[in-house]
């Protein structure tokens, strides 16, 4: 079960407003103090770990960029639409990020709300309402990848892939594998 604050985004919410192109090859750190500077200024500065984002249809329209990444480091524990651009949904997998589907949900919440994420069932649940929605079911590989922290760590874990080797300035001055 996944329980958190939600804060809401309405509808066609783009990648260039969670993440500005601007900061596209700024570092991580810069990367996650600009999430969605420019529709929600110090939004940042009030969300918490384990918040959930609503979002409207088309959710994460436009360009492939690393907003994803973005949200992770924020501690959002999960991103709920009306409908997500496939596009947004895969980087979600990619990244580690849950990701639901669920028709409805944009109604059934106000900002603030707890929502209550049933993986086992794909269910959200409004604690104040007590609203109960059926979200989009989730291919089983896909939710793995999701709840394995995304494609690297999954691979690592499998021992697929080595974990990436750190710099440090007595051996090495090549960066470590950006993910």
């Amino acid at each position: 079960m996944i329980s958190g604050r939600v804060w809401k985004f309405g509808d066609n919410i783009n990648t260039d407003l969670m993440l500005p192109g601007a900061f596209l090859f700024a570092s991580e750190a810069e990367q996650m103090r600009v999430v969605f500077s420019a529709n929600r200024p110090g939004w940042v500065d009030a969300v918490r770990p384990g918040d959930i984002i609503i979002g409207g249809t088309n959710f994460g329209t436009g360009s492939n960029r690393p907003a994803i990444r973005s949200f992770r480091n924020l501690g959002i524990a999960a991103i709920i639409a009306e409908s997500i651009s496939s596009l947004f949904f895969r980087d979600c997998v990619n990244y580690g990020m849950i990701a639901l589907e669920c028709p409805g949900i944009a109604a059934a919440f106000a900002e603030g709300d707890t929502a209550r994420v049933s993986l086992d069932d794909f269910t959200v649940r409004n604690a104040r309402s007590d609203v109960t929605l059926a979200a989009v079911p989730v291919p089983d590989r896909l939710l793995s990848v999701m709840r394995g922290g995304g494609v690297f760590p999954l691979l690592e874990a499998e021992g697929v892939l080595s974990p990436p080797r750190q710099a440090t300035a007595a051996t090495d001055s090549s960066p470590a594998p950006v993910r």
